[in-house]
């Protein structure tokens, strides 16, 4: 039985990810600040699944947290096979002049920064054991620009370079890095982006069938299910609708 740690497990693709890869052979580390979530997450898993779950309850924008998280594990859960870097989020829609500044420290702080603390505690357990597989959620914000992005897609710019330079330097120690770049998918993301209004964040998949949590979740899956010699490196995922940050087929 392998083990997967996930961050941002309250919702969306963490979620979603937590329960698909629970039906194969992994048992889960699931984090989040949500903790209420989390437990809901872990009972529904192990009632549905019978798998194990070890909860971490931190923020990932704190070092400290992430550190003082990782290093509470029991020695059985600490031969992480699998980390997907899942937690992020995007704040604000604003032109660049009219930026708010805690918008941009939060993607900042959680988008770049928490990808790093994490990794940075968990890579060494992999690197120990000369085995992993290390999962990066980007964007297709990581490889295309729009208007009112700025912040947000620097961020998931930011991960792409890291996706491939983890890829480099993991590569010695025969560790996987794949990173995955969804398109409009529906979660949480855009209720979060506009500050709570349901209303902006339903017309943003006006007209559109966007991706959902489980489909990013299968697309993990399928990438963790490939032969030891299979390294995927890079996926970009969009609706049908959409062929890039720029073109969207409304209906």
């Amino acid at each position: 039985m392998r083990i997967a740690l996930i961050t941002g497990a309250t919702s969306g693709i963490g979620r979603a990810t937590a329960l698909k890869l629970a039906q194969g052979d992994f048992n889960l580390i699931v984090t989040g600040r949500r903790k209420d979530r989390l437990e809901e997450l872990k009972k529904e898993i192990e009632v549905k699944y019978k798998k194990d779950v070890h909860i971490l309850n931190f923020d990932i924008r704190s070092n400290e947290q992430v550190e003082k998280a990782i290093d509470s594990l029991p020695e059985r859960w600490r031969k992480i096979d699998v980390l997907v870097n899942n937690a992020g989020l995007a704040v604000g829609l604003n032109h660049i002049q009219d930026g708010v500044i805690d918008d941009w420290e939060r993607m900042i702080d959680t988008n770049v920064k928490g990808v790093l603390y994490i990794t940075r505690k968990v890579a060494p357990l992999m690197v120990e054991r000369e085995s992993g597989h290390i999962v990066n959620i980007g964007s297709i914000a990581g490889v295309s620009v729009y208007e009112n992005g700025n912040v947000y897609c620097a961020t998931k710019h930011a991960m792409h370079a890291l996706s491939q330079g983890m890829r480099e330097d993991m590569l010695k120690h025969n560790i996987k890095v794949t990173e995955i770049r969804p398109g409009m998918l529906e979660t949480e993301f855009s209720i979060i982006r506009f500050k709570g209004d349901a209303e902006k964040a339903k017309n943003t998949y006006k007209g559109v069938t966007p991706l959902f949590a489980e489909d990013i979740a299968e697309s993990i899956n399928f990438v963790l299910s490939q032969p030891a010699h299979v390294c995927i490196n890079d996926i970009e995922i969009t609706p049908i609708a959409q062929a890039n940050s720029y073109y969207v087929n409304r209906k």
